[in-house]
C-alpha cells in the first residue's frame, strides 16, 4: 500500500516545477519592495520555521542581508511593539490560516515592516490577504500530516525571493530542481538498509551546516512524528560543543551535505 506521505513526496518534481513557473517572474515585485528595506525577520513555526533557517543563511551568505527568526510571542503574548522599519517580514504558512502566524505578521506590519507572505494557502488565504505581497506555491493539496512537497516549495520560493533580494544565485540552476528531485526519488540507493539499521534504535541524530542546516533540522522532525524516533537535528558546530556526548556506537547518525560548499569539510570530519 502507498501512504498519502509517500505518494506526496513523489509529487514534488511536479509541485517545484509548478511553483518556480510561477514565482520566477515576480523576482522583480521583491526586488522592489526589498528596495525599501536592509535586513529580514522570518515569522514561522513548526516546519515552515525550519525553511525560514534556509531562508536566513540565503539571505545572509548570498544577499548579504541581516536576517533572524522571529519569536511570536513577542506579538502574540507580551505584546511589545518593535521599531522594525527597514525590515523586510517573511511569514510562512503551509496552510496560510495559522493565526499566530497571520497575527505576527499583522503585528510586523504595524510596526513598520514591509511583508511578505510563502504559503500554499493561495492568494485567498488570511496570510497572503494580510501581506504586500504573497509569494503562493503550487504544491496541491498535502492530505498527509508530515509536509513534504509543502517544505520542498517553501524552499523554491525563498530561493526565489533570494533572487529579489540580490542573492548570487543562477536563475537556471533553480530551473534545474525538479530534475534533479525526480532522478532522487526514483534511485533512492539502498534504503531498505537504512530502514533496517534505524529499526530498533531508540534515537538518531541529525546533523547539518548553513544552508543544510533547515533540512537536517526537517528530517530529525519527519523522524519524529512519522517513525516515533527521538530524534536530535543540529548544526554540527553545536553537536560538538557538548551534545555528542549522548552519541555512542550503538546512535546511528544521518548527515545532511551538499556535493561542495564550505560546510563539506566540517561535515566530512564529524563523519
Amino acid at each position: 500500500m502507498t501512504t498519502k506521505m509517500r505518494s506526496e513526496i513523489a509529487e514534488q518534481p511536479a509541485a517545484l516545477r509548478a511553483t518556480l513557473d510561477a514565482l520566477l517572474p515576480r523576482v522583480g515585485e521583491v526586488e522592489r519592495l526589498a528596495g525599501q528595506t536592509r535586513q529580514l525577520l522570518f515569522i514561522a513555526r513548526g516546519t515552515s520555521d525550519n525553511a525560514a533557517v534556509y531562508g536566513r543563511y540565503l539571505a545572509e551568505a548570498h544577499a548579504g542581508r541581516l536576517s533572524t527568526l522571529a519569536a511570536p510571542s513577542i506579538a502574540t503574548t507580551y505584546r511589545r511593539k518593535l521599531d522594525l522599519d527597514g525590515v523586510l517580514a517573511v511569514a510562512l504558512s503551509q496552510s496560510g490560516r495559522t493565526e499566530e502566524i497571520v497575527e505576527t505578521l499583522a503585528w510586523a506590519k504595524d510596526c513598520g515592516a514591509s511583508t511578505v507572505a510563502i504559503t500554499n494557502g493561495g492568494e485567498q488565504s488570511p496570510l497572503a490577504q494580510a501581506a504586500d505581497l504573497a509569494l503562493c506555491t503550487l504544491a496541491g493539496e498535502e492530505k498527509a500530516v508530515p509536509a513534504t512537497k509543502t517544505y520542498t516549495t517553501q524552499l523554491a520560493a525563498l530561493a526565489v525571493l533570494g533572487l529579489g533580494l540580490g542573492a548570487d544565485v543562477n536563475a537556471a540552476d533553480l530551473q534545474r530542481v525538479p530534475d534533479a528531485v525526480e532522478k532522487l526519488i526514483a534511485e533512492p540507493g539502498d534504503l531498505d538498509a537504512i530502514v533496517e539499521g534505524l529499526a530498533d534504535k531508540p534515537g538518531v541524530v541529525v546533523s547539518g551546516r548553513g544552508l543544510a542546516f533547515s533540512t537536517a533540522l526537517e528530517l530529525a522532525l519527519k523522524l519524529k512524528e512519522a517513525c516515533y524516533l527521538h530524534a536530535m537535528g543540529l548544526s554540527y558546530a553545536d553537536l560538538l560543543h557538548g551534545p555528542i556526548a549522548v552519541v555512542d556506537e550503538d546512535t546511528p547518525a544521518i548527515l545532511v551535505a551538499a556535493g561542495e560548499g564550505p560546510t563539506l569539510a566540517g561535515t566530512v570530519a564529524l563523519a
